[in-house]
């Protein structure tokens, strides 16, 4: 969210970002929300200040009968009005929480203006797509002619979009998580196993809710408190940021330590609500996979966190070219970037049975947009306390990944090449048909 005094003093800014990212976002309303509750707040303390006062006068052993009841009336009557203006703010401050968390972030200047992906606009390309001299064979087809990929008994067992990954395209998943946080390790990040049940404030602070809430599952069985209660709602993430981010709620760093690197692992779920009959075939949109994710918290510094922004997508290609896959670089409009981005690429890597490019990573900058949520601050040189700046970066998902390594490094004999890189996690360097084994 963005800061309230920011949005008083820059009202016209905002809400021309509310336009750039088709958001429904009412800046007036927040701000005669915010007047309201910043009056009731004054005259509620200016109530429990008579109050207090009040208070002390009926500790005086000098005080009449008659004087003693006058002030037992007059601390009734100062509850009564500070209980009546508590009510009637309550759902003001709540409407206005409510408000703030949907504020838009300010794109960057360099952001292209746009309204869908089709604003998009590609500003690298890495590898020429190779032309095969042999019908080429979809990532569906390779798994079934090497036993790797079973989608039919995943839909039975799991439900729409479910799946089976077996022999080596199991060992080839895992092979893949450990290589990308190893390379993440090797670049200095922090590796972290994290939990991919959280509670309600993880999301809000990550900016996955209030909106987008429809593509998170939620627990239907929270499980019981000792006092025999129902326990707090827990949530499944869609990926590692939510936990990461929450890690560090409510800390205080010394500017020294800072930039946080972490990079996390988690099985991942989503719904993919608002992508009904889309990608319905394969390994492309799927409602749970595994991911490594990035994360780096850093100080409230424009220039400096776009410039973790390009090392972040320098080391998401980097492991594009260590597969040995071909992509490119969109710059993403503002109209597509989401709500508390200031400046986001993805990386899309090329499918050949699509005979295109597919996203596989994305990479953004949100300033002090979820750090404000989660109360994530440091300690400038001078001792001043200020937020820090958020960034996330995807390292590797998959089996979303699979489509590409498998269909581009297919070979006329229907085998898969294992790139390099990859040998020491999984321990072979070619999946072969299996009735040439």
């Amino acid at each position: 969210m963005l800061d309230i005094k920011f949005i008083r003093e820059n009202k016209e800014l905002v809400r021309e970002s509310t336009k750039l990212k088709d958001v429904d976002f009412d800046v007036d309303q927040l701000l005669s929300l915010d007047e309201k509750r910043l009056k009731l707040l004054q005259e509620i303390e200016e109530l429990r200040h008579q109050r207090n006062e009040t208070a002390e006068k009926m500790k005086s052993k000098e005080l009449s009968s008659a004087e003693r009841e006058k002030l037992i009336e007059k601390g009734k009557k100062l509850k009564e009005k500070t209980n009546e203006l508590e009510e009637k703010y309550r759902p003001i401050n709540e409407g206005y929480e409510n408000l703030i968390l949907i504020s838009p972030n300010i794109p960057s200047d360099d952001t292209p203006r746009g309204k869908t992906a089709e604003d998009n606009v590609v500003v690298e390309t890495w590898g020429e797509p190779v032309k095969f001299d042999f019908p080429v064979k979809s990532h569906i087809e390779l798994g079934k002619s090497l036993d790797l990929v079973d989608t039919e008994t995943g839909a039975n067992v799991s439900g729409y979009r479910g799946y089976y990954l077996k022999n080596e395209a199991a060992i080839l998943q895992l092979g893949l998580m450990l290589y990308a946080l190893q390379k993440l390790i090797d670049k200095g990040f922090t590796p972290m196993i994290v939990p991919t049940l959280v509670k309600e404030f993880a999301l809000i602070g990550s900016g996955h809710f209030p909106l987008g809430k429809e593509e998170i599952y939620q627990i239907g069985n929270p499980g019981k408190l000792t006092d025999g209660s129902t326990a707090e709602s827990l949530f499944l993430v869609g990926t590692a940021e939510p936990s990461l981010l929450a890690y560090n709620a409510d800390k205080i760093y010394d500017e020294k330590d800072l930039p946080i690197k972490l990079c996390g692992f988690s099985p991942c779920y989503r719904s993919e609500i608002g992508s009904y009959g889309k990608d319905t075939q394969g390994l492309y949109r799927l409602h749970e996979f595994m991911k490594v994710e990035q994360v780096i918290i850093c100080r409230a510094d424009v220039e400096e966190s776009d410039q973790w922004l390009e090392i972040m997508r320098g080391i998401a290609q980097e492991i594009l070219r260590d597969l040995e896959l071909p992509h490119r670089v969109v710059a993403v409009c503002t109209g597509d970037m989401g709500l508390g981005k200031r400046k986001m690429y993805d990386i899309e890597t090329w499918m050949p049975s699509r005979q295109a490019y597919g996203e596989t990573h994305s990479d953004s900058n949100l300033t002090d947009w979820q750090t404000r949520r989660l109360n994530i601050k440091y300690r400038n040189l001078r001792g001043e306390i200020k937020y820090a700046y958020a960034l996330n970066n995807t390292a590797l998902a998959s089996p979303r990944i699979l489509i590409p390594l498998l269909e581009y490094h297919q070979q006329t004999d229907g085998s898969i090449k294992i790139p390099q890189v990859l040998h020491k996690y999984v321990g072979f360097d070619i999946i072969k048909p299996k009735n040439n084994n």
